[in-house]
């Protein structure tokens, strides 16, 4: 009985979840070495012979002549490892095996030997609740998550310089084994590791490539940097977290530098490449164009200096992340956001001063209905990177990407002055650099255009709505207003703010979740919230019925999650985590009108019953105020005598005549004999 016990223990704690996958580009990393006696021992004409057919290869393959889809270049290779490495992406593996074997037909052949090799197929996997709703087709084939992980598996190789190669497995020793970590741990060590990669957005690019039954290693990953210390920086930084530290096996390291093919012989001859006025990216001697991407999504991003804060993703840990596997650095090519500036409200100018410009230019752009596609190919998605509503420019530039982003920094940090401004960036794609500047409303997105008309080499321009958000929102409540909310609710003897005066900033998100495993979730959450001073409390509330039958929704989430910080950016950046709890379907700020009224009352437990049935009979008064919307009345899963009532309303003109009413007075005052502390009245608008 005692060995069928010990059998069956290490039989359940060998069992674990493997994260779900989708495959795209195969990828062959062919590394070759010259062999430089005989290239030196050739004749002339049989060097020229040999370089006309390299060249006639690579610009072939860049080309991507050989197969409907896919990428390909050439880079030259540091070191004594080798000193070519080509590289193509192509949608099967036969695609590689002819590329791999017309390249050894080739007289350019005949003086390279290969060094090594690495076969690998771009992934996405995921541990995150939205990447299982993507893996199990409940994501649109064209919602922005969609289009971010497709752009992941059918990556546009980066015009960046330089690269670095490596292979890498996840360790199986016997006291640290990552196939043996339950999937919760490993899913926390991805989402860590990730978020240190967001850290290096613009500066360094990735490819991650799965290749388990493939190779002698589980993954390939391929870096790209205009810095190779920025790599370097990366994978220091990386090299301390237990992900790496206990976890990670490497293989031998390859850096190179991309040249044009044109530039063979100048390479063949030590000199340097690319060459003067060459395309590292590929343009061809005889003057053909590259292809342009098509309809292949890539991610492409150049370097801008000191791109933080809202010039990257918006919304913290994102289901960008569902494309994090196994793999050390997949956190994306965005630096995460950091919140709104602090002193966002403080400019006064009314609009952009950018650091003395002349006023905005010509504001004009081509009005298109595909923006959010044409911005996932460039790694920008919904959700990471802006959220459903918002409103996008695309401002293609024939200038330098890296002219070009040091010119709209500039500007990016005076739109930074402005709470409307989500995020302007440079990105690179084909050769062609592109300025994608995001807003929370089309009004504030037109006048930033007519500033960025004004940048250098701006040729064509695009602007739409991001997503299936509302076309114009109505301006948030800011603080001030809030404040004169509150005054006048005090004015009515409506008590407002927390008992000792202090403004209170809530969040509340609806979930279709089951309440029971929402709330396991959330408890989880509010451990780690609860270690910042400004935290009130975070639960979760079960509605009983709207106020209001006869606008009640029925397919309204009956579970709510309510958190409560004393600040408003505490409140912004504990958003971005709560909105990755299950069965999340909005959130207050989504919707148009005022917005919802937070109530929150303490019952004395024996009034609990006559506190609820007084309610229900406000519900009577509310089917007569113009501008209701719904009233729903919540009580905390841990605490019953915990209420929480949500009201909607058209505008705060509405919500205030029914606050100022005598009904709700005589209510407030039989509240003061059933409740066990003094309410909280917030405005969620």
């Amino acid at each position: 009985m005692g060995s069928f016990l010990r059998i069956e223990a290490v039989a359940t704690v060998m069992k674990r979840e493997p994260p779900q996958t989708e495959e795209g580009w195969y990828v062959l990393h062919d590394l070759r070495h010259v062999d430089w006696d005989a290239w030196r021992a050739a004749p002339e004409r049989d060097r020229d012979r040999a370089l006309t057919d390299g060249i006639d290869y690579l610009e072939y393959f860049e080309a991507v002549e050989d197969s409907s889809e896919g990428q390909s270049a050439v880079y030259t290779v540091l070191g004594d490892k080798a000193d070519l490495m080509i590289l193509h992406l192509r949608p099967t593996m036969a695609d590689l095996d002819a590329a791999e074997r017309q390249f050894e037909q080739t007289e350019f052949a005949r003086y390279t030997e290969q060094a090594t090799s690495y076969v690998s197929v771009t992934e996405a996997s995921g541990y995150t609740e939205k990447a299982r709703e993507y893996f199990d087709g409940e994501v649109d084939d064209d919602s922005g998550l969609a289009q971010y992980i497709q752009a992941r598996l059918h990556p546009d190789i980066p015009d960046e310089e330089f690269v670095c190669f490596y292979p890498m497995s996840k360790r199986r020793e016997p006291d640290q084994n990552w196939y043996d970590l339950p999937f919760a741990e490993r899913a926390e060590h991805i989402k860590r590791h990730g978020d240190i990669g967001r850290q290096y957005g613009g500066k360094v690019e990735q490819m991650i490539a799965g290749s388990i039954g493939f190779d002698d290693h589980e993954w390939g990953i391929t870096l790209w940097s205009d810095d190779m210390t920025h790599v370097k920086d990366l994978l220091t930084q990386m090299r301390f977290d237990p992900s790496t530290s206990k976890f990670a096996d490497f293989g031998r390291f390859y850096v190179g530098r991309r040249f044009a093919p044109s530039d063979l012989p100048a390479m063949m001859n030590g000199q340097r490449v690319p060459s003067a006025g060459a395309n590292a990216s590929g343009a061809t001697t005889d003057g053909r164009a590259q292809p342009t991407d098509g309809d292949h999504p890539g991610t492409r991003e150049t370097a801008t200096a000191g791109q933080s804060g809202d010039a990257g993703s918006h919304g913290g840990v994102h289901p960008g992340s569902s494309a994090e596997g196994d793999h050390p650095h997949d956190g994306g090519d965005v630096a995460s956001r950091d919140g709104e500036a602090d002193e966002a409200s403080e400019s006064g100018d009314g609009h952009p001063d950018g650091g003395g410009r002349p006023d905005p230019g010509d504001a004009s752009y081509e009005e298109t209905d595909d923006l959010a596609q044409r911005l996932a190919t460039m790694g920008l998605s919904e959700g990471e990177d802006y959220d459903a509503g918002d409103y996008g420019l695309l401002f293609y530039s024939e200038s330098d990407a890296e002219a070009l982003a040091d010119e709209v920094a500039d500007l990016r940090e005076s739109f930074d002055h402005y709470d409307r401004h989500v995020a302007t960036t440079v990105r690179a794609q084909s050769g062609r650099a592109a300025v994608v500047s995001i807003w929370t409303a089309q009004e504030a997105a037109e006048t930033a255009a007519g500033f960025l008309g004004d940048v250098s080499g701006v040729s064509d321009t695009y602007g739409g709505r991001l997503g299936e958000g509302a076309a114009d929102e109505p301006e948030p409540t800011t603080a001030n207003s809030s404040e004169e909310i509150q005054q006048q609710l005090a004015d009515a003897n409506v008590y407002a703010g927390q008992p000792n005066g202090e403004d209170v900033f809530a969040l509340v998100l609806y979930s279709e979740a089951d309440p029971e495993t929402l709330s396991t979730e959330v408890t989880e959450l509010t451990e780690s919230f609860d270690h910042y001073d400004t935290h009130e409390g975070t639960a979760v509330y079960e509605a009983g019925e709207p106020l209001d039958a006869a606008t009640a929704d029925a397919d309204q989430p009956r579970a709510a999650v309510v958190s409560l910080w004393e600040t408003q950016s505490a409140a912004d950046t504990a958003s971005g985590f709560l909105t990755d709890l299950p069965g999340i379907v909005g959130r207050p700020d989504e919707g148009d009108g005022f917005g919802t009224m937070g109530m929150f009352y303490t019952v004395e437990p024996d009034h609990r019953e006559e506190f609820v049935e007084t309610f229900d009979e406000v519900g009577e008064l509310l089917d007569e105020m113009d501008g209701h919307r719904e009233t729903t009345l919540l009580a905390n899963r841990d605490d019953v005598n915990d209420m929480f009532i949500a009201s909607q309303w058209d505008s705060k003109e509405d919500a205030m005549a029914f606050f100022r009413s005598d009904e709700f007075a005589e209510t407030v005052q039989w509240g003061r004999t059933v409740l066990a502390d003094r309410p909280r009245h917030v405005f969620l608008a």
